[in-house]
C-alpha cells in the first residue's frame, strides 16, 4: 500500500469511529499524537486519539467528515488531510445532556510516516470554537 493509500484508509477508519481496532494496521505500534488544544491535552498516543474519536461519535451519532483536501509530501514522508467535521449532540454522552446543537469544525491531520506506517500525527483544531458551538463550553 502506498503512503497515500495508507493515510486515506487510516483517516477514514479514524473519522468513522473505528477506534484503534480499525486503525492499528496503518500505524506504528508506538505512534505518538499531539494537538494544541485543551480537549486533547492528555492524549499522547495515536491509539488514544483514535479511541477518543470513537467516543466522540457516541454523543454525536451523526458525526461525519467532509474531506476538503489531501496532499502527500513524499520527500518528507508527510500527508496532510484538511476536512470539516460535522455533528449534532443528540445522544447521551459528552459533558452535558444532549444540547441539540451542531458543529462544523475545520481541522487538519499532519501524518508523519516511517517504515510505511504512521509514526506520529498532529491535529490542528480550534477546540474552543467547537465546544462553544455544541454548548459544551
Amino acid at each position: 500500500m502506498s503512503m497515500t493509500e495508507t493515510g486515506m484508509a487510516f483517516f477514514d477508519a479514524c473519522e468513522t469511529g473505528g477506534g484503534w481496532a480499525a486503525c492499528a494496521q496503518y500505524c506504528a505500534a508506538d505512534a505518538s499524537f499531539s494537538c494544541q488544544s485543551g480537549a486533547l491535552a492528555e492524549v499522547q498516543t495515536l491509539e488514544g486519539y483514535t479511541e477518543w474519536m470513537k467516543g466522540l461519535l457516541v454523543p454525536l451519532p451523526d458525526g461525519r467528515y467532509e474531506l476538503k483536501g489531501f496532499a502527500a509530501d513524499e520527500a518528507r514522508g508527510v500527508l496532510l488531510a484538511f476536512a470539516v467535521f460535522h455533528g449534532t449532540h443528540t445522544a447521551e454522552g459528552g459533558p452535558a445532556p444532549a444540547t441539540g446543537r451542531s458543529v462544523a469544525a475545520d481541522y487538519v491531520y499532519a501524518m508523519e510516516f516511517a517504515g510505511g506506517r504512521i509514526s506520529h500525527m498532529t491535529k490542528i483544531w480550534n477546540d474552543g470554537e467547537s465546544l462553544k458551538a455544541l454548548g459544551w463550553a
